[in-house]
């Protein structure tokens, strides 16, 4: 354990949180971890297990992490620049600059023929995109459809067999696809996250990255935030581990040396693609629940951090949110039952867990998740390199929460 003093949370209790942590990386289940809890000017730090499921080198500090979905909340913030700064406008047509997704068509059904569709009743708008809503995207009840079949052997998300081209060819093959729903109607998981990123380097003439590094990472001092990891780095980068579902067995998703985050990818991907540390997303989210500032310098306006980190939903376009949270528990693990989502992250709108109303973030397929929470001004952080293919990670993040919660003694 890493720092001490008044932060509001018990000694017995983080002495708890310590051993729940331990005890799952001695279950054999989880090789290693990074956790972090920051509360006020207050930082906790347990390192606990080592960076393969055979041994290796023990988990560090600095230990570098996929972050997959947990990419999400932090990604966004390139977009959010762009409003403050006015070279994005929320209710904008995004047709300027994604010509590719302009006079859209939209599935008479979910599961009907690709050609059975009618028009879009107006244009995709930035908020579309900003809030998930725009028409298309992961949708875990309509897996094996012809349009989810389509999205997946197009390579228009990311992990799956087809490598997600560069952005263009992206856009042309998005492009090609009907829309699932009519823009603005249903909020729906993952390709908005990758399309943001599009938009942010169309808008500016630059890379998502060079982007996110000029405006977000290098304000915030995210030295180790990127879309990939060099070689000088990739001793830090630990094996990724998608266990085998039926028997538990390790499996290797991504070596660290040559593996898929080990060199520049050919679409930087909002949805799902940084690579960071605990650190550097305290730092972030430290950020946020300080209104836009870190260390007296405004990375972003109040009015900008508050629209990301509250709900945007109405009750109509949740609903199928909902329903990936509650209708796929076997594949969520029970992820998101939060009730809203803001821009790029997940706000809670009601109390369904020992979390309360108003606390944000998001959790990563790769066993990472991230969250603040205004009211208790706490931040969570769990890494670990075990991916989502077993509920094992999860368990692990939903234990985090409840003990970290029962820590809080103001």
């Amino acid at each position: 354990m890493m720092g001490t003093g008044n932060s509001g949370l018990s000694e017995a209790g983080l002495r708890r949180l310590r051993g729940l942590l331990e005890r799952h990386v001695e279950s054999g289940r989880i090789p290693g971890l990074v956790a972090l809890v920051g509360r006020g000017e207050e930082t906790h730090v347990e390192v606990i297990g080592t960076m393969r499921h055979d041994g290796g080198a023990p988990m560090r500090r600095d230990t570098i992490f996929r972050m997959a979905s947990t990419s999400k909340p932090v990604s966004i913030a390139a977009a959010m620049v762009l409003l403050d700064e006015c070279r994005l406008r929320l209710d904008d047509p995004v047709d300027p600059w994604l010509p590719e997704l302009a006079d859209r068509r939209v599935l008479k059904r979910i599961d009907g023929p690709l050609d059975d569709t009618v028009p879009a009743r107006r244009p995709i708008t930035v908020r579309d995109v900003l809030t998930s809503t725009f028409g298309l995207g992961m949708d875990m009840t309509s897996l094996g459809t012809p349009i989810m079949n389509a999205v997946f052997e197009q390579g228009l998300t990311p992990n799956l067999p087809v490598p997600m081209p560069e952005p263009d060819e992206w856009m042309r093959r998005l492009g090609a696809l009907p829309l699932m729903h009519q823009p603005g109607e249903h909020w729906q998981y993952q390709i908005s996250s990758d399309l943001v990123g599009v938009l942010v380097a169309r808008v500016t003439g630059q890379s998502f990255e060079e982007v996110l590094r000029e405006r977000v990472f290098e304000p915030l001092g995210m030295k180790d935030t990127a879309f990939h990891v060099p070689d000088d780095k990739i001793d830090r980068l630990p094996t990724l581990y998608a266990p085998d579902p039926q028997t538990g067995e390790f499996l290797v998703w991504d070596e660290a040396k040559g593996g898929r985050w080990n060199r520049p990818p050919a679409f930087q991907g909002g949805g799902g693609g940084l690579v960071s540390t605990a650190d550097d997303y305290h730092a972030y989210f430290r950020m946020l629940l300080n209104s836009g500032t870190y260390k007296g310098r405004r990375v972003l306006s109040r009015p900008a951090v508050e629209l990301m980190t509250t709900n945007r939903l109405t009750p109509e376009q949740t609903a199928a949110r909902t329903a990936m949270a509650v209708n796929n528990v076997h594949i969520s693990h029970g992820q998101g039952q939060h009730g809203g989502w803001g821009f790029g992250m997940a706000v809670r709108t009601y109390r369904g867990d020992y979390s309360p109303v108003g606390q944000f973030g998001w959790d990563g397929g790769s066993g990472c998740a991230t969250y603040a929470d205004p009211a208790n001004q706490l931040i969570g952080i769990l890494l670990t390199q075990v991916g989502a293919s077993t509920p094992d990670s999860m368990r692990l993040i939903h234990d985090f929460w409840t003990t970290l919660y029962q820590a809080i003694d103001d």
